[in-house]
């Protein structure tokens, strides 16, 4: 019995920890979305913020089982930083560039997250 736990110790600290992302809720017709989209969706792969929370993206009507959302979201877009399938934090809305970059930044920096390691 001593050999299995220490056995599934061992393999549960050789996995890395689940990453974090950043959630985005849409919709169809979304205008926001849209100027998300245009805005800011090309980029973000390329950023910093893009590197420490990579996009996801789900359908505000067919909300995934695998986020423990704090609250279900309603407006859209709403981007959730999520890590371990929990949310740590939204922003709802989008009011602008400026305004995504500065309130992503604050929401990664209070949580600590940091870019994952290439192996």
């Amino acid at each position: 019995m001593k050999r299995l736990a220490f056995a599934l110790l061992t393999i549960c600290l050789a996995l890395p920890a689940a990453a974090a992302n950043l959630v985005m809720v849409e919709q169809d017709g979304c205008h926001w979305c849209a100027q998300w989209n245009e805005e800011i969706s090309h980029i973000y792969p390329k950023t910093d913020e893009g590197a420490r929370a990579p996009l996801r993206r789900v359908d505000l009507r067919d909300l995934p089982d695998d986020i423990d959302f704090a609250s279900r979201p309603v407006f859209t877009p709403t981007f959730v930083l999520v890590e371990d399938g929990k949310e740590l934090g939204r922003m709802e809305g989008y009011a602008g560039d400026e305004f995504f970059w500065f309130i992503l930044r604050n929401l990664l920096n209070e949580h600590d997250i940091e870019a994952e390691e290439s192996e």
